[in-house]
């Protein structure tokens, strides 16, 4: 399923889709259902050709943005409604 995800951009644009808005994945999930060995390998994917994928939906594991983006991540993650706990978003399922 999300293998077609990573490959060419159109497919990656498909696959976005299913990345709603109030919901986020992480790193590792992304990794394990494209069959990705690594969920470093998402997150290059994600640094080196976002534009057009819903980046600020994607966590760590423990459900913490990237230091960098901490603020702005957060902020958009709360407008879309997920459950911000201070530094993090509890990542559990609804």
């Amino acid at each position: 399923m999300w293998r077609r995800c990573w490959t060419p951009r159109p497919r990656r644009r498909r696959c976005r889709r299913r990345w709603r808005p109030g919901r986020v994945s992480t790193y590792g999930d992304i990794a394990a259902a494209a069959g990705l060995s690594t969920p470093r390998t998402v997150g290059w994917i994600m640094r080196t050709d976002s534009a057009d994928l819903p980046w600020h939906r994607v966590l760590r594991a423990d459900g913490t943005p990237a230091p960098h983006l901490r603020h702005r991540q957060l902020q958009r993650l709360a407008e879309e409604g997920c459950p911000v706990l201070g530094d993090r978003v509890d990542i559990r399922p609804p």
